[in-house]
């Protein structure tokens, strides 16, 4: 007897579109990067060009077409062609634009919509006053991205990838502010995937980048080279702590080992790199080029973005006429041409989005952040991202990507924006503390202790208590340990 049965099941799944997957990856990059891919797009995309549309190009593209073309599909190519003429964006914007602007994901809005994206050099500088450095190598998230994008992964695989590796630190290592959970929770997914997509990160070159601690990118390097099975992997799995306190004695009692086998494993540990990211991709042989300027004129806070380098983009007029042209090409290149078109408006409409998108952001951060701005680097105050996200209506995945790997200029020197985002601390008369002042009264407690009997985190403890400051032992060894100063028994031997 055959039984049939009927099953209803609910599925939830995020599904990023190409235009969102687009606009995330322009939004992380960095100005010097950005120019660089949009090189990049312009070599590979023919439509895509350069330019600004002249008079002369306008009625060209509006001479009669042959009579023995389509005049139905012809005259609405034309009539779409015309609408994308004479829309223009200016240098204001509002949510409503912004909001329509990412609404805009078929043919028919790409070509409907306006078909350049032009920048213009501030009015009070001279051109010859700006001098661009030379971009000679790329900078380690450039690197990893490359390499990331050639893998086999889907669109949220790839949005958590690009995510983490511009979390990375100089030195190669995730940044400890990154919480895999929160990860997961900001994409909708679970932990897993995240440390599957982030274990694919460490596999990439060099070896070990992306990876938490010490421990697990030496491992890492291990595991690249095939050796899990030999005793330096098991050192380094089972006794790290010992390994790391040089305790070798114990070590040996542990695993049954003589002084000989553990040299040999030792060796091998020390041939391992244990900051993966620097050296080639050391970021401080780059010039730093600020994304964003903010001034004071007349008693306010002007926020600009430092793009005037970024040449005007538009669809070639070219390839407008070809696709209005059904009697002298056929239907497979036209069909070529509206696909290539499609994305060059992906590409200039991202580019877009993504001016309105940083403004935003570096808009709010100054609102919120204004005695900084006003007095100086020792009024900040406690800011997260959440709360810019909240102010500005998006996701807090965005502003993250805005704020990592940009800086700002200001009138305090050149700032990343990551620097003015911190948590915060009540003191005992209930002000709320930036994390940061506490972090930077730590470094001077220890840079100022006697080197022959450094303070423990307890002391420390103490002493920023005294000083108003209730802070944990455990609070005062983590902010040590982000700040990279060893425990005070070590601090004794340097």
């Amino acid at each position: 007897m055959l039984n049939i049965s009927q099953n209803v099941r609910l599925n939830m799944e995020q599904r990023l579109t190409p235009q969102q997957i687009l606009l995330s990856t322009l939004l992380q990059l960095p100005l010097l990067s950005l120019e660089q891919r949009i090189k990049s797009e312009l070599e590979v995309n023919p439509v895509l060009e350069e330019g600004e549309d002249t008079e002369e190009e306008q009625e060209d593209i509006d001479e009669p077409i042959e009579e023995n073309s389509d005049s139905d599909e012809t005259e609405k190519i034309k009539a779409e062609l015309e609408l994308l003429e004479n829309n223009n964006h200016n240098d204001e914007y509002d949510k409503e634009e912004l909001e329509q602007a990412q609404a805009e994901t078929d043919l028919e809005n790409f070509i409907n919509d306006e078909e350049s994206y032009q920048i213009r050099a501030p009015k009070d500088k001279n051109e010859e006053d700006y001098e661009r450095p030379e971009v000679f190598k790329p900078t380690l998230p450039e690197h990893l991205t490359e390499q990331f994008h050639m893998l086999d992964i889907n669109a949220q695989e790839l949005a958590i990838g690009d995510y983490l590796i511009w979390n990375i630190r100089d030195d190669g290592y995730l940044d400890p502010s990154v919480n895999l959970e929160n990860v997961a929770k900001m994409f909708e997914t679970d932990v897993e995937t995240v440390e599957k997509v982030l274990r694919k990160i460490q596999f990439l070159d060099p070896t070990g980048v992306g990876s938490r601690n010490l421990r697990e990118c030496l491992m890492v390097q291990l595991e690249e080279q095939g050796k899990e099975d030999t005793l330096a992997y098991r050192i380094l799995k089972d006794h790290f702590d010992d390994f790391k306190n040089k305790r070798y004695d114990k070590i040996m009692e542990a695993l049954q080992i003589g002084k000989e086998e553990l040299q040999k494993a030792i060796d091998m540990i020390l041939h391992l790199n244990p900051k993966p990211g620097e050296g080639s991709f050391d970021a401080r042989s780059n010039y730093i080029v600020p994304d964003f300027i903010v001034e004071k004129v007349d008693d306010k806070l002007v926020v600009s973005l430092n793009d005037w380098n970024i040449p005007p983009l538009r669809i070639s007029n070219l390839y407008k006429k070809m696709l209005l042209n059904r009697k002298k090409y056929d239907k497979e290149t036209r069909k070529y041409i509206r696909k290539k078109v499609e994305s060059a408006r992906w590409f200039i409409t991202s580019i877009y989005q993504r001016k309105i998108t940083m403004l935003k952001v570096m808009e709010a951060i100054v609102e919120k952040q204004r005695e900084f701005f006003e007095k100086g680097p020792e009024y900040i105050k406690p800011l997260t991202m959440r709360e810019i996200a909240e102010m500005i209506g998006m996701d807090i995945s965005t502003v993250s990507r805005v704020a990592n790997g940009k800086y700002v200029q200001t009138d305090y020197g050149v700032f990343e924006l990551k620097y003015f985002f911190n948590e915060k601390i009540e003191n005992e008369d209930g002000e709320e503390i930036s994390t940061r002042k506490i972090k930077n009264r730590i470094k001077e407690i220890i840079e100022n202790e006697d080197p022959h009997k450094p303070l423990s985190d307890l002391k420390i403890a103490q002493i920023l208590k005294e000083e108003g400051y209730p802070i944990a032992r455990r609070t005062v060894a983590k902010y040590r340990e982000q700040l990279g100063i060893p425990v005070a028994r070590l601090r004794k031997g340097l």
